[in-house]
């Protein structure tokens, strides 16, 4: 039994990870959450007990902390004596602070791959070029390191293997789709940290076709899906995390990740890049003052975690995976409808940031009780999906099915259907 959480950083998806954690507080023990601003961290705090969030009575407390730090960092986590650190903070951070759990032994979590500021789009698979180069580190030292769990990455990896497990013989294409049909009322604003948010973008799109990588411009593809409850959707092939492990874990030869952008949305976002804005090159202005212009853009578009008190809408995020079942053609879409307003009453923030943050919890909890503490660094799909999607029904994301018997949610037994072999196979690598 592992217990007692860190939480590094203060933005939306901490706030839901720090609730989530308060909910189930009995079983993660004592919550510390730190950030380099120990202000926005207590404001979390206040809001666990504005929110009666606790499980029980139980420690809560903030702390100032440069995470890139991985001294100040490994001394925080043996302070609070926490066995569990949950990485929410930006993704220039993953490898400080993997470094830093990797020295205490404690379990490691994150819900994006790792950047380099002077970096954008790097070459596939991105996980090689830095979290999977500590592999042996984690091995050595019996660290268990779970990569990307958040929603994407994290629970469409889980859904995909779930599928291969249960619905399939053999998957010939798995398309992600991630369609958010809420509206925040602003102007121009990004659900999650704009920074990471327009990297994102800016440059090659990787997609894995006929088991190689294949380059794209962004918005070069779009495709229109009918979703459940979110209806129709434009989308376009966007490169993303989950594309780099799944594409070498799961023997799947086709892997695309397509995300809805409306009009509106893309012709600011074409401005802002052909006027040189969303550059993450520094530049230096007529003062002779050196900015990163990506960086000022960030700084005057809204906070994400301000957009929660008036979204509404709801978010459709799932895998489309298609094979063979018994020499037949099978399709199937499994995925989660998340409601903006039903996460603000809960916990006060947008489904972005909820889709997100959950799943952190509940891998944490399971490494917590042993199921997933496997003491080594994995990808969510080399992990047991069926006990990881059980518990996530519980706390609030409930996974549904849709295939040729109808569309019904997914009540998965523990154990059932899991192929160790896969992970073994990745694992040799």
């Amino acid at each position: 039994m592992k217990r007692n959480v860190l939480i590094i950083g203060a933005g939306g998806v901490a706030h839901v990870v720090a609730h989530k954690c308060a909910q189930n507080n009995a079983r993660l023990g004592d919550i510390n959450i730190a950030s380099r601003t120990v202000g926005k961290c207590q404001a979390i705090l206040d809001s666990i007990r504005d929110k009666s969030s606790l499980q029980q009575p139980g420690h809560l407390e903030a702390h100032a902390l440069d995470a890139m730090d991985v001294d100040a960092t490994a001394r925080l986590i043996r302070a609070t004596r926490s066995q569990i650190v949950i990485n929410v903070g930006s993704p220039f951070l993953n490898m400080s602070v993997l470094q830093a759990c990797i020295e205490t032994g404690a379990a490691y979590l994150d819900t994006a791959i790792h950047e380099d500021p002077r970096k954008v789009c790097e070459t596939p698979p991105w996980y090689a070029n830095y979290e999977w180069k500590r592999r042996q580190a984690c091995r050595d030292a019996g660290v268990t390191a779970v990569l990307g769990v958040g929603f994407d990455p994290g629970v469409v990896n889980a859904y995909a293997r779930y599928a291969i497990d249960t619905c399939f013989d053999s998957v010939e294409s798995i398309d992600i789709i991630d369609v958010n049909a809420g509206s925040h009322g602003r102007y121009f604003a990004t659900n999650f940290d704009p920074e990471i948010n327009f990297r994102e973008f800016v440059s090659t799109v990787w997609s894995w076709e006929n088991s190689a990588w294949k380059a794209n411009a962004m918005f070069e593809h779009c495709k229109e899906w009918d979703l459940p409850v979110t209806g129709r959707s434009t989308t376009y092939l966007t490169g993303h995390d989950e594309l780099h492990s799944m594409s070498q874990n799961l023997g799947v030869p086709n892997i695309r990740f397509w995300m809805g952008f409306g009009e509106h949305y893309i012709n600011v976002f074409t401005v802002l890049k052909n006027l040189g804005l969303l550059s993450e090159q520094p530049v230096r202005t007529a003062r002779g003052q050196e900015v990163v212009p990506l960086e000022v853009v960030k700084a005057v578009l809204p906070d994400p975690a301000s957009l929660a008190p008036d979204y509404t809408g709801k978010t459709c995020i799932g895998d489309l995976v298609r094979g063979t079942k018994h020499g037949k053609p099978q399709e199937v879409l499994i995925y989660n409808i998340c409601d903006h307003k039903a996460c603000f009453e809960e916990v006060g923030s947008q489904a972005i940031s909820y889709t997100a943050g959950v799943p952190a919890v509940a891998a944490a909890m399971l490494i917590a009780d042993g199921t997933w503490d496997v003491r080594e660094m994995a990808n969510v799909e080399e992990l047991d999906p069926v006990p990881f999607i059980a518990l996530m029904n519980k706390m609030g994301l409930e996974t549904r099915i849709k295939d040729a018997r109808g569309d019904r949610v997914v009540e998965p037994e523990r154990g059932a259907a899991f192929r160790p072999e896969v992970r073994m196979r990745a694992n040799a690598r």
